[in-house]
């Protein structure tokens, strides 16, 4: 395969950042350049580690709505996005995609909501067409986040999204891998945000794990998420009974 992605990297300018959010997030302030894979390119790590906050950054600093959608959805129902994509430099490559999105689950509603209300202005074809045909809003959380996937993602692009494994039973999060590995294969480019350690197992990904103070690039096995799973998974009653019989 030829393709070799559309973004390469991501800086962070280390000059002049100010104080505040989203920089007293230790690892948000102390990375200097990350590379992104031409496929698949995963950030993991625990709550409150800044991995929306990258997302999102890319997302915005890329010209998509920081609340989600394609690159021509416009519209803002709040000022919540940081200033983080003001101080990134992202080099691309040569290769202009043709496609791309922004799935943020948290504000998918918004979006949806949006969509509705384009598609009640008269001419033109409806943008719900693109999902699927059928609202949104009249599909389960589930259910809409899948008609995102089947539906609007044709490949050529660039996708970014933000746990999107949060409204996805474990068997629609192994189905998403057969969906990836067909977009991969029509020259999409990932970058994900995620918790999942089914969406992890994408072979050859490069994932980058957030934590208190850096981040680092780890293997699928090495990751803190993989671990945890894999010790549960094994050990259940085990781990139950240490948890319920502790007076911790």
């Amino acid at each position: 395969m030829e393709f070799n992605g559309y973004l390469l990297s991501i800086r962070l300018t280390q000059e002049r950042l100010p104080d505040g959010y989203p920089f007293n997030i230790p690892c948000l302030k102390s990375f200097k350049e990350l590379s992104f894979h031409p496929n698949v390119t995963f950030f993991t790590g625990e709550n409150g580690m800044g991995k929306s906050t990258l997302i999102e950054a890319i997302a915005v600093h890329l010209g998509f709505n920081a609340e989600g959608g394609g690159k021509n959805f416009n519209f803002k129902t709040s000022e919540t996005h940081s200033v983080l994509h003001h101080y990134l430099t992202i080099t691309k490559s040569f290769r202009k995609p043709k496609d791309g999105y922004f799935l943020r689950g948290e504000s998918f509603y918004n979006v949806a909501s949006e969509i509705d209300k384009l598609d009640e202005e008269p001419g033109g074809p409806k943008i719900i067409d693109s999902y699927g045909g059928i609202s949104l809003h009249e599909q389960s959380h589930g259910q809409s986040f899948w008609s995102l996937f089947m539906n609007r993602f044709g490949g050529s692009g660039v996708y970014i999204l933000d746990e999107p494994e949060s409204a996805l039973s474990a068997t629609k999060q192994i189905a998403m891998l057969s969906k990836m590995n067909s977009l991969v294969n029509k020259n999409a480019q990932f970058v994900i945000a995620t918790h999942s350690p089914i969406l992890l197992s994408y072979p050859n990904a490069t994932i980058y794990e957030m934590t208190a103070n850096q981040i680092e690039k780890v293997k699928y096995e090495e990751s803190e998420v993989y671990r945890v799973y894999k010790s549960f998974l094994d050990h259940p009653k085990r781990i139950l009974d240490n948890l319920f019989n502790s007076d911790h």
